[in-house]
């Protein structure tokens, strides 16, 4: 058979099998099946692909799954000679299928995303299952108050596009949650740095619409991915070269009392470094309105290394007046003084942020 002759005929017999298709699905099925009807949406979420605390969006890989009921799409399984009908690709979606499913939509998503793949199965008592795969990018908010110890609850909200709470109702089928689990605890992270998925959490209820003054009721689920932050290295990179720091500050308190220049150059020598601290997480946080433990953490460190400068002009004073005794005292009291508050207080620190707040 000639090349052209055996293309004309696939494309013959393609487009004979889509019209078979589309008269096995009533074209005249636009509307939901019943009122209301019941959708079952369960969520995989198979990698987390970026997490922007900066932004506050977080971008994921996801399986979708929804699974409902309608009796005009039953069909006799021995008269068809197949026990499922399967509609799967852009092309079969678009073009071939025509009967109704729900366009589930996630509010808070931002863009478009991409779907990689879609496929509806259509079984012989009507039950109707769909499934998609897609990377989207959210917005969520985002609790930094514990940073760089957080836990992140990252939010997803899907609501059936176009259709009221007395058409659709959105169910939970939590088959799919627990395959989340289950992948979470054979993995022992997600494809992402700094971060751990910790588990997958679904809740129904409602969201609400305004249209002429009327509040009108809305299906809706939400899916809270939680995500714990691996702390390992902000604790390494920042918060330790901090506390040493700190304590090389303190050295001053073993230098000779009348050495007051190089007493204040260590001193500036800190703030200054303290300062640089600040824009380095300043760069790699949004713009928020509350201090974080790491904020606090280093606020505590500026006026500690800060009240060191009072004390050494205090102690220069005390030596112009002939009192290097009671200057060298005080020095002595300032070597244990100055640890035990800041001690104090960044213990003090960590209590109230990871556990009073």
């Amino acid at each position: 058979m000639q090349p052209r002759r055996f293309l004309a005929l696939l494309t013959f017999s393609a487009v004979l099998l889509s019209a078979a298709f589309a008269m096995a699905i009533d074209a005249g099925m636009p509307n939901p099946p019943s009122k209301p009807t019941e959708v079952s949406v369960g969520v995989f979420v198979a990698d987390i692909i970026d997490l922007d605390e900066v932004n506050e969006n977080f971008q994921i890989e996801m399986i979708l799954m929804a699974t409902w009921h309608d009796p005009r799409l039953a069909f006799d399984a021995e008269k068809e000679g197949t026990k499922e009908k399967i509609f799967q690709g852009g092309y079969q979606f678009a073009e071939v299928y025509s009967g109704w499913w729900p366009q589930l939509l996630i509010l808070n998503e931002v863009g478009r995303g991409d779907f990689n793949a879609v496929k509806i199965t259509v079984y012989p008592d009507g039950t109707v299952r769909y499934a998609e795969q897609r990377n989207v990018l959210l917005e969520t908010p985002m609790s930094l108050h514990t940073y760089p110890f957080d836990t992140q609850h990252l939010k997803a909200y899907i609501v059936p596009f176009g259709n009221r709470k007395e058409e659709v109702v959105l169910k939970i089928y939590d088959g799919l949650r627990q395959a989340t689990d289950e992948y979470v605890k054979r993995q022992s992270s997600v494809n992402i740095a700094e971060w751990d998925l910790e588990h997958l959490d679904m809740e129904a209820g409602e969201t609400f619409y305004r249209h002429s003054g009327v509040k009108h009721p809305i299906s809706q689920i939400e899916l809270t991915i939680t995500m714990k932050r691996q702390s390992a290295h902000v604790l390494w990179d920042i918060i330790c070269p901090l506390l040493i720091l700190v304590s090389m500050v303190w050295s001053i308190f073993w230098m000779d009392v009348e050495s007051l220049a190089d007493r204040l150059n260590i001193s500036f020598i800190g703030i200054l470094t303290i300062v640089a601290y600040q824009f380095l997480i300043i760069d790699n946080m949004p713009r928020i309105s509350y201090l974080t433990f790491t904020d606090a953490l280093l606020l505590f460190s500026f006026i500690i290394m800060s009240l060191t400068i009072p004390q050494s002009l205090y102690i220069h004073s005390l030596v112009r007046r002939g009192k290097q005794n009671k200057a060298q005292r005080i020095d002595r009291m300032s070597r244990w003084a100055f640890p035990v508050f800041y001690a104090v207080m960044a213990i003090g620190n960590y209590v109230f942020y990871l556990y009073l707040t």
